[in-house]
């Protein structure tokens, strides 16, 4: 499996399944859920939702609509009540459980953020490790192509430095 790490809007990646940085309740808000909803171009969150809330760390799976794929896994590493608040291990089966569904769906090729930071409050660089670990870790069925995504600059960086630590 080729593991890469990719610059940009996650709205304008092609791949089988793009990955959505969810909270359990599925709501579409803000940042990487608020790109993918504008890009859907579609009811993409009214679909969400209908299958929600899910629990801390699943996944769910919706049409990707006018995005250039064919799902969009919504894995719901924060909860959407309490605190809202991501953990190492919400992160950690979040990305597991997205990966697992990727592979369940046939899927080839597959772009994640960094689920658990941002609006979950989870530190960039200890979220970013805990994503590269548990795609480095992951063993594919059908996955040939998993990219892991960061918006700016310092963040493709600082997650470029740990996905050569992983597999160098």
């Amino acid at each position: 499996m080729d593991f890469s790490v990719v610059q940009g809007d996650i709205a304008a990646q092609r791949a089988d399944a793009l990955v959505n940085a969810a909270g359990t309740s599925l709501r579409m808000g803000s940042g990487v859920a608020g790109a993918l909803r504008r890009g859907a171009n579609g009811p993409i969150n009214e679909e969400a939702m209908s299958k929600g809330p899910v629990d801390l760390g699943e996944v769910a799976v919706t049409d990707a609509y006018d995005l250039d794929a064919e799902h969009v896994i919504h894995a719901a590493a924060m909860p959407h009540y309490g605190d809202g608040r991501a953990t190492p291990e919400s992160i950690r089966q979040a990305t597991a459980n997205a990966l697992e569904r990727a592979d369940d769906l046939g899927c080839e090729s597959v772009v994640l953020p960094v689920l658990g930071t941002g609006a979950a409050g989870f530190e960039f660089e200890r979220g970013a490790r805990l994503v590269c670990e548990a795609v480095d870790d992951y063993d594919p069925g059908t996955l040939t192509d998993v990219r892991v995504i960061g918006y700016g600059d310092s963040e493709v960086e600082q997650l470029r430095e740990i996905a050569a630590d992983l597999q160098g």
